[in-house]
């Protein structure tokens, strides 16, 4: 019978840590740029073009490509992060990660925002932009809406429950 330490120690074992950061990451940086892209774009249209050049539909598909770009940087930086760390660093990270409630709990309501906006953007500018943009661009309207609902929750006196995190003993090598 093997131990479970033992077992944490192998490279499989570090390769699916890994793995769970690169998938966090993606997660993360979609939640990021999706929030951060659209007033930018906004900002830079209505500035740089002026008021004429700002609509629906560029500003959807704004939205969905900086949360694409989102999604690969936040996977290769995480990538590059976790693969060339010390698999017991990586492993007790991801022990912290998983019982992190509050990211939970963003995840969980930028991945309700936007499957709510996906469905709704559509049926309310259905005539202003491409289905593609409404729909992807919904979405990501919808995930930093989601994002802001967390936030917005905890900073108003709603916080996500703290788990506490069990000792982790040191991996000794066999």
């Amino acid at each position: 019978m093997s131990d479970n330490f033992t077992v944490a120690a192998t490279p499989q074992a570090h390769a699916a840590d890994i793995e769970f950061f690169v998938r966090r990451g993606m997660t993360k940086g979609y939640q990021l740029l999706s929030l951060l892209t659209p007033p930018v774009y906004a900002v830079f249209a209505m500035t740089r073009y002026g008021r004429s050049h700002l609509s629906v539909n560029r500003l959807l598909r704004a939205t969905w490509i900086g949360g694409t770009a989102g999604i690969v940087g936040g996977g290769a930086f995480e990538y590059a992060r976790s693969a060339y760390s010390n698999p017991e660093k990586v492993r007790i990270r991801r022990i912290h990660a998983t019982y992190d409630t509050s990211s939970i709990r963003a995840d969980d309501h930028s991945t309700i925002g936007g499957i709510l906006f996906a469905v709704l953007t559509p049926a309310l500018f259905w005539k202003r932009a491409t289905s593609i943009n409404l729909i992807l661009g919904g979405a990501g309207i919808g995930s930093a809406v989601g994002l802001l609902a967390h936030h917005t929750r905890t900073v108003t006196g709603d916080p996500a429950p703290k788990v506490p995190v069990p000792d982790i003993p040191p991996v000794t090598p066999h």
